[in-house]
């Protein structure tokens, strides 16, 4: 049986294994979304400020190569499309929200250190023993320099396609590039915020 989620990310919930109505396919992307609201809701004024600044970062790691912010170091020959700026503007804040699950809340840093704890690195609420989201997470951030660049001024593309190949087949492949870039970067989010309220243990393991 699942227990009802907590609204607090730093306790994560317990649900069982077990098969039930709950975790039927149909019902996951439901329960995952819902538990991913409840962990956002559970973050600190800490992690908020990280992720502001994180997509702050990552919004300027893309921009200023791909020229979407105008700089003097940096040139494109095709100028930049409309739809780049709201891809990389929203990839940007999912990256930093991301990042930010990384992040140890406050509380938890006060507990500890009146617990008396050393310094060991702690795992977070939510860390499964698995680096999957930051994995889908970079993937993410290199498929958004690859869909918003300059298609000719990417070296890969001129080396694999020469100039007229990387504008009749690059330049028209770059908006599915930005889907699956945003569709990725979500996806990693969703699973880290889940990963904050609710584990998973084997079938027959006691509750707490």
């Amino acid at each position: 049986m699942s227990s009802t989620p907590s609204t607090r990310s730093s306790e994560p919930v317990t649900i069982s294994a077990r098969p039930d109505v709950g975790s039927l396919p149909g019902a996951e992307p439901a329960r995952t979304l819902r538990a991913a609201a409840l962990g956002l809701r559970g973050w600190t004024a800490r992690q908020y400020l990280a992720a502001g600044l994180f997509s702050v970062a990552f919004a300027l790691m893309i921009g200023y190569p791909t020229v979407l912010i105008p700089n003097p170091v940096f040139g494109r020959e095709i100028p930049v499309l409309a739809w780049n700026y709201p891809v990389w503007i929203i990839t940007s804040v999912l990256a930093g929200m991301l990042a930010a699950t990384y992040v140890r809340p406050e509380g938890r840093a006060a507990r500890r250190s009146d617990d008396g704890a050393d310094g060991a690195p702690e795992v977070l609420a939510g860390e499964d023993g698995t680096d999957t989201p930051s994995k889908l997470g970079v993937a993410g951030g290199i498929l958004t320099w690859f869909a918003v660049g300059c298609p000719v001024c990417n070296k890969l593309a001129l080396l694999a396609l020469g100039y007229s190949g990387a504008i009749t087949w690059f330049a028209p492949v770059q908006p599915y590039l930005a889907a699956v870039a945003l569709l990725t970067t979500a996806a990693a989010l969703l699973v880290r915020l889940r990963g904050q309220v609710m584990c998973l243990v084997p079938m027959g393991a006691p509750h707490a």
